[in-house]
């Protein structure tokens, strides 16, 4: 083996070292339930001192914080082997209010990667295969902002600036070359999509009943989509409120329900109570008078809605057994995609381990050109000065094009040799 490969390996074997510094401790679905992970949810404001101290507190080189509705990511840069004891150090710096029955509970549920494994998973993020819903792909957009905003704080690098380059541009390639997202599977998008089948007008008065999780999903797909008549009810009227105002429509206590007179085109029901909540009286009330069919999604388990009703009245409806069937087939169809994903992932993995070495490289060599100007230097004001004084014009120009093309070549040979041995020489 010669010198230069010798030396080219070493420098391998120091990359790898350094990948190891590459962390991401993980708080999923598959571990928690998401009530608890909303707790390690931090607002944007929180973010910028917290996640500033905790850099400084801990000396991490570089790190991001990725939030979602059923995950929370904390991705690093730092010679540091993931113990129980630098987790618990990272929750404390992150979440003082946590008590220690929370605190261990966490540490002991928490999903850890290092290396090359966190590159893998960075990646399976994204491409939504380690989602609780496989093939959304909110999921993309959620990660690059997350990166975006951290990148703004000044508290990533290049290690993390590359990953996430390189993962943004294999999750938009899996969404296109696979069928992994092509068939909606959340009870949301699914009964969207039956809306959008009916053609219901933009202006069409929707009623929701409830102002839980999946009715506040529901009712920001609708907004996004262009809807704009609504109104809110819900048994805690601040919650109404909260939603109302996101959806610029009206709030009501749910006990107030009995009194409304405004109509309705779409009612959405889905609230926590054990037994029915629109009862064949109710919906009555709410139909002031209009005979025309109107279209009901009761995605409540159990159902708000009275069975009786279906059979009394001209109702479009949809129940959440409907969409709970259609979702389990398309899961079932978006599996299928699964062993093609796993190979765009794959090859991306070896893709960012030799575009992270060759980028070594390049920084290893950046004092390359200034030590070739500084010796172009010394030899025309130092060593050869008298000579080159003796030359006519002409001659000194047609030395210093020699010189220049000389220059370039010697900057870009030997960094093009490096890569060579370097990716010739990988495992």
């Amino acid at each position: 083996m010669t010198k230069e490969n010798d030396c080219a390996l070493s420098f391998v074997t120091k990359f790898d070292l350094l990948l190891q510094e590459l962390h991401i401790i993980a708080f999923t679905h598959r571990q928690l339930d998401v009530n608890k992970i909303g707790l390690l949810h931090l607002e944007k404001e929180a973010q910028a001192t917290l996640l500033n101290e905790l850099k400084t507190a801990l000396g991490l080189q570089e790190l991001m914080f990725l939030s979602t509705c059923n995950r929370v990511e904390i991705t690093f840069v730092k010679d540091q082997d993931l113990d129980t004891v630098f987790l618990t150090r990272i929750l404390q710096e992150l979440y003082p209010k946590l008590v220690p029955i929370q605190l261990e509970e966490f540490v002991r549920k928490a999903e850890t990667y290092s290396g090359i494994q966190a590159v893998k998973h960075a990646l399976s993020v994204a491409s939504s295969i380690d989602s609780m819903i496989i093939g959304e792909r909110e999921i993309i957009t959620q990660v690059r902002l997350a990166y975006e905003y951290c990148q703004s704080l000044s508290l990533t690098g290049e290690l993390i600036r590359l990953l996430m380059k390189k993962v943004i541009e294999t999750a938009k390639l899996v969404y296109t070359e696979t069928s992994i997202s092509t068939k909606p599977v959340s009870v949301v998008s699914l009964a969207y999509q039956y809306l959008k089948q009916l053609n219901i007008p933009l202006d069409a008065r929707i009623l929701i009943i409830g102002a839980g999780v999946t009715n506040t999903t529901m009712g920001r797909f609708l907004k996004k989509h262009g809807f704009k008549k609504f109104g809110i009810f819900n048994r805690t009227l601040s919650n109404a409120q909260k939603l109302a105002e996101e959806l610029k429509g009206s709030a009501h206590t749910l006990y107030d329900i009995n009194e409304f007179e405004g109509g309705f085109d779409v009612l959405i029901t889905c609230t926590a109570a054990e037994g029915i909540i629109i009862s064949p009286e109710l919906y009555t009330h709410l139909l002031q008078g209009e005979t025309q069919e109107k279209i009901v999604i009761d995605l409540a388990i159990p159902q708000d809605l009275d069975p009786s009703i279906l059979k009394e009245n001209k109702v479009k409806y949809l129940s959440i057994e409907y969409l709970q069937k259609i979702s389990n087939e398309n899961v079932k169809e978006r599996s299928k995609e699964l062993a093609q994903v796993e190979e765009i992932i794959d090859q991306a993995l070896f893709e960012f381990q030799h575009l992270i070495r060759e980028r070594k490289v390049e920084l290893a060599m950046r004092v390359v050109p200034a030590q070739v100007k500084a010796l172009k230097s010394t030899a025309y004001d130092q060593v050869f000065k008298e000579d080159l004084d003796a030359l006519d014009p002409q001659s000194k120009e047609v030395l210093e094009k020699i010189v220049n093309y000389l220059e370039k070549k010697y900057i870009s040979g030997p960094m093009k040799l490096a890569k060579e041995i370097i990716l010739n020489h990988v495992d």
